[in-house]
């Protein structure tokens, strides 16, 4: 994938976290008139929630009290009268009505993580939110429940996310580039209609169609990860619509597809450092073996070089290649509570077990227990490259390989050669950097986390730069794992809460450090560059 080799979600995380985890009828309200240049946007009618689909993830239904909706945008909005497609959303209304301030629509990230999946199943950290909005959430265009984009079928991504993804011969290099292609046939062959329709600029435009069927005057936002980027991207499009909007772990505006995944390298890296120091400073607790870190990540690196030879039992019948250990060794990141999973998966790698590895693996790529995949990686790939223009081929890509191996000897491979995702796909790109730029928009709080592998904390940084004078005001979390808000650090759930409920911003640069005893009081702002 070319903007991010990883999904950047807060749904992968969750879904990891887990591993042990709509339809609709009447309610009709809410809804405004007229949609901006199209044709008026019709009130929502709430209903009854099914339980998420294999495409959303699968799972639980959700609570009674939840309810479900779908809303009718246009397929291309150069032809507004013309074919739709259904977004699928879901709510769980305000508890203290009488107060209530609107409603918080979620995006988790992905791109392609299901709003109907996540939401509920991560309603209690926003719980206190939930005391004054409606907390809403939808798939966009796309995505699970919104006419998803479809490609290979479950047996096809078995083998499709086993392949060797990091190719170091004339014939695995030969391999690779046929497995991209006739994934990317695939895609064509079963959603050639919407291909050119999901990316993030129409995802934003139905955003704001949601504001109006939900009857908001302005948008109050939460976006996670690729949220960040789509919040940024409705803020330039509709800045005035803008009302209360959090971006955390936020995706860099700056960066180029190429810039992205290699920041992602050192973000990984970075955060596979920590965990192996921690690892180190836990002395005879540690299973993993090494007296330094970079003794733990040798052995890292031999296992992964070990498993591209032999790969070694897995689930069922499933055997664990080394592209599956590297992406179940990055799931495991997204979330300091998942390093003790890591560290137990590691050893049990290195004994010739590799079934955790693998179930941490299914996580990123969508995979459920019975064997089924959500679209995820569809939509992912669909919308990273109907938003990104660059086409890398061979040459370049291996060009770059050296300066992806330097920035992690334990990512940098398979993120050099992921830039080749979007070669060959059937539907040109629209830019090479997302203009965010949102003069006259309300403020928007914009979240960065030192240690967050999958979003480097610069890109919060130039985030509030391209929104401009006035509208990001930047927050600094110095912790682990990918976002800041669902770590629990009070300092930083203080500030967003504060922020969405009583409309009062931190002061700009304030820095909330993560500790044992954290009080939740934020400390003097100040310049957490290398922290």
């Amino acid at each position: 994938m070319p903007r991010n080799a990883w999904r950047v979600t807060a749904a992968a995380a969750l879904a990891a976290a887990l591993l042990s985890t709509a339809a609709c009828s009447d309610d009709g309200e809410g809804g405004q008139p007229k949609a901006d240049g199209t044709e008026p946007v019709k009130p929502l009618k709430w209903g009854d929630c099914d339980a998420p689909t294999p495409a959303q993830g699968s799972g639980p239904v959700p609570p009674k009290d939840w309810q479900c909706a779908t809303l009718d945008v246009p397929l291309d909005y150069a032809d507004p009268g013309g074919k739709t497609v259904p977004i699928a959303l879901i709510r769980a209304k305000a508890r203290d009505q009488k107060n209530r301030l609107g409603s918080l629509v979620f995006n988790f990230g992905g791109p392609g993580g299901s709003g109907i999946a996540t939401l509920p199943g991560a309603a209690k950290e926003y719980e206190a939110l939930r005391a004054r909005y409606d907390l809403v959430s939808f798939d966009p265009r796309g995505v699970g429940g919104s006419d998803p984009v479809l490609c290979q079928n479950d047996k096809q991504l078995d083998q499709y996310t086993a392949q060797d993804a990091s190719p170091e011969t004339p014939e695995q290099e030969k391999a690779f580039i046929e497995n991209i292609r006739k994934y990317q046939e695939a895609c064509e062959k079963n959603s050639a209609e919407l291909l050119p329709h999901v990316g993030t600029e129409n995802a934003a435009r139905d955003l704001d169609r949601i504001r109006q069927a939900l009857g908001d005057e302005k948008l109050n936002y939460f976006g996670i990860s690729y949220g960040t980027e789509l919040g940024g991207v409705y803020a330039h499009l509709f800045p005035k619509n803008v009302g209360r909007a959090v971006f955390d772990a936020v995706v860099d505006p700056t960066k180029t597809a190429e810039g992205s995944a290699l920041g992602q390298a050192k973000g990984f890296q970075l955060a596979l450092d920590n965990f192996a120091q921690d690892c180190v400073d836990r002395g005879d607790e540690c299973r993993l073996q090494g007296s330094t870190p970079k003794e733990i990540e040798a052995g890292i690196i031999k296992l992964q070089k070990s498993l591209a030879a032999k790969p070694i039992p897995g689930i069922g019948d499933r055997m664990l290649t080394e592209t599956q250990a590297t992406n179940g060794i990055a799931q495991a990141l997204y979330s300091q509570e998942l390093w003790p999973l890591l560290e137990q998966g590691l050893d049990e790698a290195e004994g010739g077990q590799g079934q955790l590895l693998m179930a941490l693996s299914d996580a990123i790529n969508g995979r459920d227990q019975q064997g089924r995949y959500s679209n995820i990686g569809a939509a992912n790939t669909a919308i990273n490259c109907v938003d990104d223009k660059e086409r890398y081929t061979l040459e370049q890509t291996k060009a770059k390989l050296a300066e992806f191996r330097a920035a992690s000897p334990v990512f940098g491979d398979l993120l050099g050669w992921a830039m080749m995702s979007c070669t060959g796909w059937p539907v040109a790109g629209t830019w090479e950097t997302p203009d965010v730029s949102a003069p006259g928009s309300d403020p928007i709080l914009v979240i960065g986390n030192t240690g967050d592998p999958a979003t480097p904390y610069e890109g919060a940084r130039n985030m509030v730069e391209r929104l401009g004078p006035g509208v990001g005001v930047e927050l600094t979390y110095k912790g682990e794992g990918h976002g800041a808000y669902n770590s629990g650090d009070p300092c930083v759930q203080e500030a967003v809460n504060t922020y969405l409920l009583d409309g009062k911003t931190p002061k700009a640069g304030t820095v909330c450090t993560a500790s044992p005893d954290a009080t939740g009081t934020p400390v003097a702002p100040e310049d957490p560059a290398g922290a």
